[in-house]
């Protein structure tokens, strides 16, 4: 879960071992002070969330150009996991999460953070407003302005492609 959502938030895999080792390290520290209130993985969320947050931050000081997991290589056995589907299928499928993930970097940090925690770690409104601390309302207006921005961001993209072709 640590893993995944740091991968989903930051869009890249450099560093996100050390990220999650931040991660682990933060939440034996906060042990003593956790109050039980909440789900621990509610508690380890909010952490991965600041931590990611950290990193976009620092990231930005540096000015350095966040590159996203779609950019890496990948040998041929790993496009082909799936025998059932087609390499047109496959290209189709890569080409659609590369969008997204070119999409989801255009998003606001904030943004990002719900729809990720939403749609890729399936976490209520509830438990999402208590790791972002905010009303359940303004987690759902990120949700649906992220939603309606992603949409339109992947839509123009595929628009674009077609009238290149």
């Amino acid at each position: 879960m640590v893993f995944r959502t740091l991968l989903r938030l930051l869009g890249t895999r450099e560093g996100i071992d050390d990220l999650a080792q931040d991660c682990f390290l933060r939440l034996y520290r906060a042990l003593p002070a956790f109050r039980g209130e909440a789900l621990i993985s509610t508690y380890l969320y909010r952490i991965v969330v600041n931590v990611a947050q950290d990193e976009i931050r620092r990231r930005q000081r540096e000015e350095r150009p966040l590159t996203s997991i779609a950019d890496e290589s990948e040998d041929w056995a790993g496009r082909l996991r799936h025998p059932s589907r087609n390499a047109e299928e496959l290209l189709l499928e890569r080409e659609f999460a590369e969008r997204v993930e070119r999409a989801l970097r255009e998003l606001s940090p904030i943004q990002r953070t719900v729809l990720v925690l939403y749609h890729q770690e399936e976490r209520s409104y509830e438990q999402i407003a208590s790791v972002l601390g905010m009303p359940i309302g303004t987690v759902r207006t990120h949700l649906h302005r992220g939603r309606a921005r992603l949409r339109e961001l992947t839509g123009s993209e595929s628009k674009r492609r077609e009238t290149a072709r």
